[in-house]
Formats: C-alpha cells, sequence, structure tokens
C-alpha cells in the first residue's frame, strides 16, 4: 500500500475491533502500573513515620518523606529515555511490555522492607533505591503508551485514543485512592502503623505481574512496522535528531509542567493538605479524592473527544479556563464539609483537560523518534517540575495555605496561552500516518 493509501484509508476510519482490544488493554496495563508508583503518596505520612528516626522534626521528616517521592520523578529521564531508544529501534511493544514488569519488582519489594526501627538508616536508603527503579519504568510507561495507542487508530481517532489511554493511568490513582479509603475503613490507624501499610504494595507488585501478563496480547503499531519494512528507523542515537524538533520539544515540556502541576497538586498531595490544613478526617479526604479521581478519569476521554471533534485548541482553552476557576473555588472551600465532594469532583473534572497534552505532543514528533522525543521532554519536565513541586508546596504552604490554588492556577494560565501557539493548535495528519519517511530517515 502507497503512503497515500495509508493516508485516505486510515484517516478517518471508525475505530474496529482490534482497536478497542489495543485501547482496553493498554488501558488496564498503565492503571496497574500507575497504581504501583502513586500508591506510595497515599501513605506518605506512615511511611515518614516508619522509615525515619522517630525525634526527626516533623516537617523535616515530611521533607524527606517528600524527597524520597520526588527521586522517583528524578530518575525518570533516565529510565525513559533508555527505553524509549530502544522503542523507537526495536519496537514499541517490546519496551511497553519491559516497562511495567520493571515497575512490578521494587513495588513488592517495598511492601516487604524492614523499618527504620529493625535496620536503621539501611531502610530509607533501600526505599529511596526502590523509588528510583519505579521512576525509570514509569519513565518508559507514559510516552510509550501514548505513542503505542496513537500509531494504532486512525488519526481522527488520536484523541479519544489517548484520552482513553490517559483516563487508564489515572485510573491507577484512582485504584490507590481506594485502596488507602479500604486501608483506613478496615484499619485501626495502630495496624496501618504496624502491618496494613505494607498490603497495597504487596497488592501493587502482583497487580504488576498480571499487566506483564497482558501485554502479551497487544502487537506492535502498524506505524512502526511499516518504517522497519521501509527500513526507515532512526539511524544511530534517536536523540541526536531532537534537535531538530526544538519548538515541539518546548511546547510539549511547557505542557508537561501543566500536566504535572494539575495532577501532583490537584490529586495526589490534596488529600494531606485537607488534613493538614482544614483538618479533614483521612477517611473522608480518601472519600473525596476518590471522587476527584472518577471525574479526572471522565474528564479525560471528555477532552481526548473534544480534541477528535472540535479541535485541540478549543479543548485546551476551555479545559484550562476550567481548571484555573474550579481550583480556586475548591481551595478556597476546602474547608468546608458540606461543598467538599462537590468543588473537588468539579476540579478533579477539569484536571482531565490534561488529555490534550498527549494529543499535542505525539504530533509534535517524526514516528522515526517520537518515542524517544515525547519521552524527553515529557520526563525530563516531569523530572523537574513533579519531583520538585511537592517540596516547593511544602514551603509555601507554612506562608499561605491557598500556595496549591496559586499554583495550579498560574500553569492553568500558561496550558490557556499554549493553546495560541501555531504547534500547539496544528491539525496535520502527516505527523502521524507515517509521513514523510524519507524525510525521517535522513
Amino acid at each position: 500500500m502507497s503512503q497515500a493509501e495509508f493516508t485516505e484509508a486510515e484517516l478517518h476510519r471508525p475505530l474496529n475491533r482490534s482497536d478497542y482490544k489495543t485501547l482496553s488493554l493498554s488501558a488496564l496495563g498503565g492503571a496497574l502500573e500507575f497504581y504501583d508508583f502513586v500508591i506510595y503518596v497515599f501513605f506518605a505520612a506512615v511511611v515518614g513515620k516508619l522509615f525515619f528516626p522517630a525525634d526527626m522534626p516533623d516537617w523535616l521528616r515530611q521533607m524527606q518523606t517528600y524527597g524520597i517521592f520526588a527521586a522517583g520523578y528524578l530518575a525518570r529521564p533516565l529510565g525513559g529515555i533508555i527505553i524509549a531508544h530502544f522503542g523507537d529501534l526495536f519496537g514499541r511493544k517490546r519496551m511497553f511490555t519491559l516497562s511495567i514488569f520493571l515497575m512490578a519488582v521494587p513495588t513488592l519489594l517495598i511492601g516487604l522492607l524492614p523499618t527504620y526501627e529493625t535496620i536503621g538508616f539501611a531502610a530509607p536508603v533501600l526505599l529511596l533505591f526502590f523509588r528510583i527503579l519505579q521512576g525509570a519504568a514509569i519513565g518508559g510507561e507514559v510516552p510509550g503508551a501514548w505513542v503505542f495507542v496513537a500509531e494504532h487508530v486512525p488519526t481522527s481517532r488520536i484523541g479519544i485514543a489517548t484520552g482513553t489511554l490517559t483516563s487508564g493511568l489515572t485510573g491507577g490513582i484512582l485504584l490507590g485512592s481506594l485502596m488507602a479509603v479500604a486501608i483506613n475503613k478496615i484499619y485501626s490507624a495502630e495496624e496501618v502503623a504496624a502491618f496494613a501499610w505494607r498490603i497495597p504494595f504487596i497488592v501493587g507488585g502482583v497487580f504488576g505481574f498480571v499487566a506483564v501478563y497482558l501485554r502479551r496480547f497487544l502487537e506492535e503499531t502498524p506505524i512502526f512496522k511499516e518504517m522497519q519494512a521501509r527500513k526507515a528507523l532512526a539511524k544511530g542515537f534517536p536523540l541526536e535528531e531532537i534537535k531538530r524538533h526544538l519548538s515541539g520539544t518546548i511546547i510539549s515540556m511547557l505542557l508537561t509542567w501543566v500536566l504535572s502541576a494539575a495532577i501532583v497538586v490537584v490529586i495526589l498531595m490534596t488529600p494531606g493538605y485537607l488534613q493538614k490544613v482544614h483538618g479533614i478526617t483521612p477517611v473522608l479526604a480518601a472519600q473525596a479524592n476518590a471522587l476527584a479521581t472518577l471525574t479526572l478519569t471522565a474528564g479525560c476521554i471528555v477532552f481526548g473527544w473534544a480534541c477528535d471533534r472540535f479541535g485541540v485548541r478549543p479543548a485546551m482553552l476551555v479545559g484550562y479556563a476550567g481548571l484555573l476557576g474550579a481550583s480556586y473555588f475548591f481551595y478556597h472551600n476546602a474547608g468546608n464539609d458540606s461543598s467538599l465532594f462537590l468543588s473537588y469532583g468539579v476540579a478533579g473534572f477539569f484536571v482531565g483537560s490534561i488529555a490534550t497534552v498527549p494529543y499535542v505532543a505525539v504530533r509534535a514528533f517524526p514516528a522515526a523518534i517520537r518515542f524517544s522525543g515525547l519521552s524527553f521532554s515529557y520526563n525530563v519536565s516531569y523530572a523537574i517540575f513533579g519531583g520538585l513541586t511537592p517540596m516547593v508546596l511544602t514551603a509555601w504552604l507554612q506562608v499561605d495555605k491557598l500556595a496549591p490554588a496559586h499554583y495550579v492556577g498560574s500553569l492553568a494560565v500558561l496550558g490557556f496561552l499554549l493553546a495560541f501557539v501555531p504547534l500547539a493548535g496544528r491539525q496535520s495528519a502527516s505527523r502521524i500516518v507515517g509521513t514523510s519517511l524519507a524525510t525521517q530517515a535522513r
């Protein structure tokens, strides 16, 4: 089939059974892996008390605990770049499966790890090491998943595909939130500290191995197969080609900053914020967070569909304007039990506007270096901004309890402005459907 025939035939066809299989298995596997990565934050307060000296000041223990959380983000670029490099050279599917295996092992080991009381300073050191391994694994998973589904579906369905995949990833956060609710309801605080905190990590390790099994049923992407057949794979180190796509790299990194602010602050840090700043009980905070994560999951699908239906620019404008207003409304009223669920749920829905990020990013790079380009942009940005955000906000909250609203609101404004950048609004189908392979192979 010629390139022109391939383009005309594939651009606008509806999703078929094979597409739905790919999307469902990819989203489910992503949910299980993302659960493994984020479950730490839901038990950060307990882990901090168990893995650091008892006489350490609470603020310092919290900083160190979130520092280990941040280490997972800081490790993402290395793992992501290596996995993406081989994904561009040898295939998306192999690396897609490897990343989830590399996540399952350290998650299980964290659940079995002795505490500070048993092995002293070796406990936080080992915890840090396992978080680094988790970070390396997730660094390959997220961009790899976006590329994988975007290259499987018709170009006119990329929004719903990447939105569905992103909803699967955020579904992993929902699983973590529901697990936190269950653990806090079933066990007392003393039992959680004694042993129950281990259950989510052990279950997560098992989840990871299930996901490895599920991914054996996936097929390599048609675009990668076409590049293999044409011998148009990247020559040498794919990252060397990224400098030719500097504008796409910058846009992708800035949008990832917006994404990281929305996820890390509104979803991951807010349960702890509600407890410490507003005195909300752990169970109520976890329940509200579960609702917000559920609406986030739905929002990702809605905004992904909107990209296909109306274009990415209108989706970004509506989504990020909504995120700005909803985040300020929520944090202003966070101490009000009567409106907590409603305001948090609305904020969660507009966090779903992050589904516009992969839609733009997968179009920012040609197929031959797409995995490497997206992985570099996403992981470097997330390592810097996602990793440092918890520590920055922990310090900022000492002087302003609305610090989360100011931070998320500022990044929502950035996302709104980026909608006007030509690259962000571009609808070129050729970037996805194997286009200009001769140019890509230069």
